[in-house]
């Protein structure tokens, strides 16, 4: 495997037609990335029917360099505007905005650039290296392991989110209950759909995601009389001090074995990576009370363990023929479109096209770093608009992102009605990313959950007879009950300290 790999590295780096083809990718994944409301699933999709004319070698470099870049490109418009590009970029806005507010946009962009190229770099070594290991334990997850995964991410989030641990959870199952909106997989039943159409297809992750976290700061800003419309102050400089570097790696490489193996589970996604990563670095901190107010390690972890993703998610796919995740479903399509079928007989039959896509992450991972320290530079432009044609770019722009995803205005009347959600939680001071959250493993859970209860015959012990659903429901139980911990030794030293 590593003479192939090693093959497919001097293929691409001496054809120039390749070559140009990652950089290419790369450039247009940043960019879609970026986009409020273009997520990497879509712009995949959107680009996927260019590859059909493309010889397979060509195809595959050119929609893994988008893939690749694509997941960083998120972190942009969430560290810069508070929106997240991606749903894998929602936690980096904790620690991205907050910094970006403080004049420091241009560091917590190239934190978030180094982070992605180490993330992407680890979860490539261990996808080459180790993923039939990977894969063989990814393979013991059943539907209990599933919704105990969906339920454990939830319960990290929220014990991540800003604000208590309470909050978090009551939001998180807010987004549970809007993620059943729509039609009932099992029994096509309407549910929550208020007798309306609009509600009748479901709530998309897209239109709640622009709503809650942009539509939302476009509200907060404009109803804000005594502040500036845009909260982003002055940048002083892009590159971050070097004495912060050494403090970061250990972040990044926890963050980065998070986001591989969570990645290698199917249908898991960055979802849940990005929360546990952002939760044991809170957790590990001598800081934690820093988090969320612009703590770099809050920056670092999530974005290695999101581009982490991509190399763990390719496991499943390359090695089982299941997709890791939405987007490799597209990569899925892609390969089988050029007479390829995902799978073990893959390696056997055609090594040089695995060796070929590793060989394309590789060079996109790097193509990454070089174009995206460009791209930060021109993107800092974008703060020096007048602050309310920026706004106003920014509401237009969740408009068309909101309507883009399905091509329906129902979409919109959703962004702008989560929009004035994300308002008034803001009042409230109500963590917002345990909602967006909830909708994405809503589904996830409900769908495990009863199918192991059909498969049990209605028996929970299903979910205590499995070893790996049992370690997640005791995880999830102690990141519940810790809280409840620390405030016990709280008022146990304070009494003491009445009582000297």
């Amino acid at each position: 495997m590593f003479d192939v790999f090693a093959a497919a590295l001097i293929e691409i780096a001496t054809r120039p037609d390749l070559l140009g083809l990652s950089l290419t990718g790369v450039m247009v994944g940043i960019i879609l990335g970026a986009l409020p409301g273009v997520s990497s699933t879509m712009a995949l999709a959107i680009l996927l029917p260019l590859s059909y004319a493309m010889p397979t070698d060509a195809a595959m470099v050119f929609l893994i360099g988008v893939f690749s870049s694509s997941v960083f490109g998120g972190s942009i418009s969430a560290i810069l505007i508070n929106i997240p590009g991606t749903p894998g970029a929602i936690v980096t806005q904790f620690d991205g905005y907050p910094m970006a507010k403080s004049g420091r946009a241009g560091e917590a962009l190239s934190y978030a650039l180094l982070a992605s190229t180490v993330g992407g770099l680890l979860g490539l070594a261990i996808l080459s290296i180790v993923a039939p290991l990977i894969a063989s334990a990814a393979l013991q997850f059943r539907s209990p392991e599933f919704a105990m995964a969906a339920i454990f991410g939830l319960t990290m989030l929220a014990y991540a989110s800003p604000g208590s641990t309470f909050r978090g959870i009551l939001v998180g199952c807010i987004g549970l209950i809007v993620g059943m909106v729509g039609f009932d997989k099992l029994t096509d039943v309407a549910r929550f759909d208020f007798g309306t159409r609009v509600l009748q297809n479901g709530i998309d992750i897209v239109p709640l995601t622009v709503g809650i976290f942009g539509f939302a700061e476009v509200l907060i800003n404009l109803s804000s009389t005594n502040q500036p419309i845009t909260h982003v102050a002055r940048i002083n400089r892009i590159f971050p001090p070097l004495a912060s570097l050494p403090k970061l790696i250990a972040p990044m490489m926890r963050g980065s074995l998070i986001g591989t193996f969570v990645g290698a589970i199917p249908a898991a996604g960055s979802a849940i990576a990005v929360a546990l990563a952002y939760a044991q670095e809170q957790r590990l901190s001598k800081e934690p009370e820093t988090f969320g107010k612009g703590a770099p390690a809050g920056i670092v972890a999530p974005e290695a363990s999101n581009n982490a993703c991509v190399g763990g998610a390719l496991v499943p796919m390359m090695t089982l023929g299941v997709p890791g995740d939405t987007m490799t479903a597209v990569l899925m399509g892609a390969l089988l479109l050029h007479g390829l079928r995902p799978g073990p007989l893959l390696f056997a039959e055609n090594p040089q096209m695995v060796g070929t896509i590793f060989g394309s992450l590789f060079f996109a991972i790097l193509l990454t770093l070089v174009f995206g320290f460009v791209a930060i530079a021109a993107i800092i432009q974008f703060l020096k608009m007048p602050r309310h044609i920026l706004m106003v770019g920014i509401a237009t722009l969740c408009i068309f992102g909101s309507f883009a995803v399905r091509n329906t205005m129902s979409d919109v009347y959703i962004m702008i009605a989560f929009g004035a959600v994300g308002f008034v939680m803001n009042k409230l001071k109500l963590p917002t990313a345990p909602l967006a959250f909830g909708l994405v493993l809503g589904p996830l859970l409900e769908e495990n959950l009863r199918r192991s209860l059909i498969i049990s015959r209605g028996s929970w012990s299903v979910f205590i007879d499995r070893p790996i659903s049992l370690v997640l429901i005791l995880l999830s139980m102690a990141a519940l009950l810790y809280p409840l911990v620390g405030l016990y030794r709280k008022n146990r030293r304070e009494q003491t300290g009445r009582e000297i």
